[in-house]
């Protein structure tokens, strides 16, 4: 999959990213004056700029994932446009070097993807960088802030992704074709409701 998404040309990238951020807006998200986190993109994911773009135009504080201690795989969400220096990290991810905040803080977190499933199960790059900065969800009887969204393109989708006790699950995952997991049960049920 991600040699496939790698081999996508401009158009087809630009093309999915715009159709993602349509999508998102039938969500109804980004809300206007929220904390929205996104990411930037590497080894062909799909980009969120567009979907930032109109975060941007709607008041929201953004921010990006910087790692802080690449052993214990942990991460930090920094300002995305707050004046600073950028760097590589260990992990290849570009990233601005500012002091940040913790996920529990964010509104909606945008996170990349390498499969998915259409429950929402995520498959992402594989040292659990998402899984363990969210894992605090897993321990709350009732889905609060953030709402993990994940974006990809939707050939990334699988019958079925098997997941192990850490895995963090979304609230779903939007593509250029159409929305998974919770959020599309969310998106049927606001449509009913806007039709009565």
């Amino acid at each position: 999959m991600r040699a496939a998404r790698r081999g996508l040309s401009a158009e087809q990238r630009a093309a999915a990213a715009a159709a993602v951020a349509t999508n998102l807006v039938r969500l109804g998200l980004p809300t206007p004056g929220t904390r929205v986190a996104a990411y930037l993109p590497m080894d062909g994911e799909l980009d969120p700029a567009p979907a930032v773009a109109i975060a941007r135009d709607r008041g929201c504080e953004l921010f990006v994932p910087a790692i802080t201690r690449f052993s214990r795989r942990t991460m930090r969400f920094v300002p995305l446009d707050a004046p600073a220096g950028m760097r590589r990290s260990r992990w290849g991810t570009i990233e601005p070097d500012l002091p940040g905040i913790h996920g529990r803080w964010l509104d909606l977190a945008l996170v990349p993807c390498v499969g998915f499933d259409a429950s929402g199960e995520r498959l992402g790059m594989g040292a659990g960088f998402y899984d363990r900065h969210f894992s605090f969800l897993k321990h709350r009887s009732a889905w609060r802030r953030p709402r993990l969204l994940g974006i990809a393109y939707d050939f990334q989708r699988v019958s079925r992704i098997d997941t192990r006790s850490w895995d963090v699950p979304l609230w779903g995952v939007v593509t250029e074709r159409g929305v998974y997991g919770r959020a599309a049960a969310f998106l049927r049920r606001t449509t009913t409701e806007n039709l009565e």
